[in-house]
């Protein structure tokens, strides 16, 4: 495979999932990790991604604005982001998760909604810090900073002491049978302390994400009371999880 083609898939990945790791490229490449940490270094060097241990993070998710322009599929992920804030009334407690697509939906919220809004993502905390009548209940704990949320033992502690009307939450990878995924252990536990304090969790997610999978588990799909991507929720894509007790929007 010619340089180019491997710089095009790991910028693909890496845009599409935000975190990687230099094993599954090299994995999905069939190359040595070798070669992809000096391809990851010269795409650093170039501003195209931002090499961090091990892996590497889109420039998007690197450098989260209120509304950055970098953020892949931003046109998709605001499509997503108003369909949950239908979900969303005034008074509610909800919780908001890491990643750009939540962060779309806290930059939606309008200023005269009254919400209690727990989160672990820095971004989204600040993001909130503009909407007058939010309440900011910021989960405290190690802050993981290539993911720029709140992960460890405390973290997940204090998520089993409070219960919210909704839980909006993002995934790196989800498939029809084998639920929610990722590759980050930590991020794993905090994202099944935010799903069992949730009367309702929803799913935000690109539809380009649908039938993947990772090594760690977050939850079974059915875990998922509502999955919103930016698709007519009757799209054939959606028919493997049509299948199963979940609402798609």
């Amino acid at each position: 495979m010619l340089k180019e083609e491997r710089w095009q898939t790991i910028l693909n990945e890496v845009a599409l999932h935000n975190r990687v790791l230099l094993s599954d490229i090299a994995e999905k490449l069939d190359v040595s990790i070798d070669t992809i940490r000096r391809d990851v270094k010269e795409l650093d060097a170039e501003n195209k991604l931002q090499k961090v241990h091990g892996g590497a993070i889109s420039m998007g998710y690197a450098q989260i604005a209120p509304h950055n322009v970098n953020t892949y599929a931003l046109r998709e992920k605001t499509r997503i982001a108003e369909k949950a804030l239908t979900l969303i009334r005034d008074n509610s407690v909800i919780f908001i998760d890491g990643g750009t697509t939540c962060l779309e939906l806290a930059r939606l919220i309008p200023p005269d909604l009254h919400l209690i809004c727990f989160t672990v993502s820095l971004p989204v905390a600040i993001q909130l810090s503009t909407k007058p009548n939010v309440r900011i209940m910021f989960i405290g704990g190690e802050v993981d900073t290539e993911a720029q949320i709140v992960t460890g033992a405390q973290a997940i502690h204090n998520l089993a002491g409070i219960r919210v009307d909704y839980g909006f939450i993002g995934t790196g990878y989800v498939d029809a049978l084998h639920g929610l995924t990722e590759f980050d252990w930590d991020i794993v536990q905090v994202k099944k302390a935010v799903v069992n304090a949730s009367k309702k969790t929803v799913l935000l997610c690109i539809s380009e994400k649908l039938n993947s999978q990772h090594r760690f588990k977050t939850c079974d799909i059915n875990a998922i009371n509502t999955m919103i991507t930016e698709l007519d929720p009757n799209n054939n894509l959606l028919n493997l999880f049509r299948n199963h007790q979940i609402h798609l929007l």
